[in-house]
This record gives structure tokens, C-alpha cells and sequence, in this order.
């Protein structure tokens, strides 16, 4: 049976070429914006290098003092995280690295290059997964020495020295001192804002007051707590913990503030988040879905509809055959099963030529570094989602033009009187 649905459309198909060329354009294009947008979200908080871990990784990156009439918020105190976060038990292993990175000035010899900067603790190669091309991470002596060591990312390695392997042991000069190449790192895309960095130092070599004060008493800063979890399991035992300790703490200037609010929040969560100060833990999930599938869908039905129309058309065409088979005892839901596969065939083939232009596009934007140190591609869930959004696509645009098919009385299609 399937192999005649296939000669069937093969022939429809054939019998209206343009109609077919218009309906593969749309469905290929949609799908391919589609598949894009996605594999954009995908690199930025999909299970790749450094956040392999995702199900298991925390970002304790924001803090919100609230009060009646007023609030601040920003990143973490370094002291507040060694004090309050460093002592969490629950978790596997926790790192502290500047919450954003800093742009700043490398020197090698007469050349200047610009590169975007993290002070980091040594944990933070322990609790993330970054693939070192050449040498090492710098360790938890060199640390507490203040060890004037640092990783540099693989682009700007080879800017400086030529290759990876060659920055190592070599000296880069910074602020006036120099430091000691002693391990290069695969790049990490900027779309990972939480990790992303070109240059990673110990955060014991800054020049900043990391005990400042002035800091709403070290609660706010510069810092954010990377949190491993043993297992997946124990995110939620790790989120409670953080809230316990804060709830314990004392509020800074009470008469300005009532609340303390912040949050250890997964990766996904934080972009959902989007830095909004009443996001909660989850990161406003629910808006966040209920915005972008809704645009999704919205994206997808404005073409499904079109193509409404046009399979309606190529239905009504094909009348003297509908009744041909209906006299020949050929039921209602075989009819529409035939009409809803043939369909569904045409925006499989229209996913195809949408993922091989989602290629061709991904392709572009590596090339243009339009997001720095970006690499999309077709991986398997990104290719997942293209052939279900291709199933979905087919099934939307083509079941109302079934149904309307099958339930067309033969004596009338054997005479052509059918109208839309």
C-alpha cells in the first residue's frame, strides 16, 4: 500500500510542478529558519564543552537586595562565595571566576592583541570540561601562590606564538608583569556567557580589593559559584541548601533593604532568566516557553496555511479520481490516509532540502564569526528536530485538505461540480 501512496504522489507531484516547486520553497525555507534558531539555542546551553554536564551543572551568578522603594543587584562578592557558597556540602565540587569577562591587553614582544579575560579559582577545571589542545590548567598551588600563570584560548595562542603547542612556557605580558603560558584551551563561543572567556587567570593575581568593604558587606561583586553536582538528582537538595543559607544570613542595610534574593540556577534556567530581576529560580520558565514555542508555531503556521490552500486546490484537481475510487469501494479514511501521507512525504523531502540550507546557513555564520568562536552544525538533536518540525509541518498543512478530500460524494466529483 505504501508503495502505491508513493507512485500516487510521485505522480501528483509531477502533474503540477509549479505548485510543488512553490510548496518545497516554503516548506524548506520555514524549516531551515526553524532548525537554525535552534541550533543557535542549542550551542548556547546544550550539552557541549566546557558545560558538558549540563544536568548536573549550577551557575550562582545574581544576587537582588530588595526593598520597598528601592533594590540592587549584580554579580557576587568574592567573599560573599568563599564564606557562604565554598561551604555548601551537598554539592561535588564548586569554582569562583569573574561572573563576566574583561577586555584587556596582551603583549608578545612588539604585538598587542586584545583578549576578553576570567580570573578563576583552580576548581574551575575540575568542575567544567575544557579540551586542552596543549599544556595544562594551573593548579591549586599556583593559586594560593598568586602565580603569575594563565590559559589562553587556541585562536589567540596561535595569534601570538603561530601554534597551540608553541605557547607553552612561552611569557605574555600583561598590566607590566608577565605571565607564564602554561596550558591552551579549545575556544569557547561567546554565546556561552557564563564560561566564555579567551584568557584565564588565578584570581589570587588581581589587583582588586577582593575583601572590598564597600560591597553591601561583600554580598555584591564581580564573582559568580560554578556548582557540580554529584548526580543529576541532587540539583534540586543543592537549590535548597543555597536558599537555607540564605535565609540565614543577616540583611544588609535593613533600613534600605527586606530581602535577599538569589538563586543557583541550571543553565538553561539562567538564560531564561535573561538577567530579569524577578525571574525566579526556575528563570521564568514558563514565559520563556510559552514566548518562543509561541512564535515557533506562529512561524510555522502562516506557511502551513498557504500551503492549506495550495494542497486544497490540488485536491479539488484530482476530483474525477476521488470519485473513480469511491465508486470502486475505496473508504473515507483510506482516501484521506493517502492524501495526509502524500503530503507528509512532500515535507519530508521539503526537510531535507530545509536541513541542507540550515547546513549551508550554519556554514556561513562560522565562517563570518558572526558569533565569535561559533561552530553550528547538524548534530543529532538539532537533526531530530528538524524531521519532527518536518513531520509536524505535514501533518498541520495537510489534514484539513485530507479530510475535505475524503468526504467529497463520488457522484458529484465524477461530474466536476466541487468547489473549495
Amino acid at each position: 500500500m505504501l508503495l502505491s501512496y508513493l507512485k500516487l504522489a510521485w505522480r501528483g507531484w509531477q502533474r503540477r510542478k509549479f505548485f510543488t516547486a512553490i510548496s518545497l520553497f516554503g516548506i524548506s525555507f520555514t524549516l531551515m529558519m526553524l532548525v537554525v534558531l535552534f541550533a543557535l539555542f542549542d550551542h548556547a546551553v546544550g550539552a557541549r564543552a566546557p558545560e558538558r554536564h549540563t544536568d548536573r551543572l549550577l551557575f550562582i551568578s545574581r544576587m537582588v537586595l530588595r526593598g520597598p522603594e528601592s533594590q540592587s543587584s549584580s554579580s557576587l562578592g568574592y567573599n560573599f562565595l568563599q564564606r557562604h557558597v565554598l561551604t555548601l556540602r551537598t554539592p561535588e565540587a564548586i569554582a569562583v571566576s569573574e561572573a563576566y569577562p574583561i577586555n584587556i591587553t596582551l603583549y608578545v614582544g612588539q604585538q598587542a592583541l586584545k583578549a576578553d579575560r576570567r580570573y578563576t579559582d583552580s576548581n574551575l577545571w575540575r568542575v567544567l570540561n575544557f579540551d586542552f589542545v596543549a599544556g595544562r590548567p594551573y593548579t591549586a598551588t599556583e593559586v594560593r601562590d598568586a602565580a603569575h600563570v594563565m590559559v589562553l584560548n587556541e585562536t589567540v595562542a596561535r595569534r601570538c606564538f603561530g601554534t597551540a603547542a608553541a605557547a607553552v612556557g612561552r611569557a605574555v605580558q600583561l598590566e607590566g608583569r608577565p605571565y607564564q603560558v602554561v596550558g591552551v584551551v579549545a575556544d569557547v563561543p561567546t554565546s556561552r556567557e557564563l564560561t566564555y572567556a579567551e584568557c584565564w587567570l588565578p584570581v589570587t593575581t588581581t589587583t582588586a580589593d577582593l575583601q572590598d568593604p564597600n560591597n553591601q558587606r561583600n554580598y555584591l561583586g564581580d564573582f559568580q559559584a560554578v556548582v557540580l553536582a554529584r548526580q543529576a538528582a541532587d540539583v534540586p537538595a543543592i537549590q535548597a541548601e543555597y536558599q537555607q543559607v540564605l535565609r540565614r544570613l543577616p540583611i544588609p542595610d535593613p533600613e534600605q533593604f527586606k530581602e535577599i534574593r538569589s538563586y543557583a540556577r541550571t543553565p538553561l534556567a539562567h538564560y531564561m532568566a535573561n538577567h530579569s530581576n524577578d525571574a525566579g529560580q526556575d528563570g521564568d520558565a514558563a514565559a520563556f516557553w510559552r514566548r518562543w514555542v509561541g512564535l515557533g508555531l506562529l512561524f510555522m503556521l502562516l506557511p502551513a496555511l498557504n500551503l492549506v490552500n495550495i494542497n486544497v486546490s490540488r485536491t479539488l484537481e484530482r476530483a474525477a479520481e476521488i470519485g473513480v475510487r469511491k465508486a470502486f469501494g475505496a473508504t473515507a479514511g483510506r482516501l484521506a490516509g493517502q492524501f495526509l501521507v502524500e503530503n507528509v512525504l512532500l515535507t519530508l523531502v521539503g526537510g531535507v532540502l530545509g536541513l541542507g540550507l540550515a547546513a549551508g546557513v550554519m556554514h556561513l555564520l562560522n565562517s563570518s564569526q558572526f558569533i565569535p568562536y561559533a561552530h553550528l552544525s547538524l548534530s543529532a538533536p538539532v537533526f531530530g528536530v528538524g524531521l519532527g518540525l518536518a513531520l509536524l509541518f505535514g501533518l498541520l498543512s495537510g489534514a484539513y485538505p485530507a479530510y475535505k478530500m475524503s468526504k467529497l460524494p463520488a457522484n458529484q466529483a465524477l461530474k466536476g461540480r466541487i468547489t473549495a
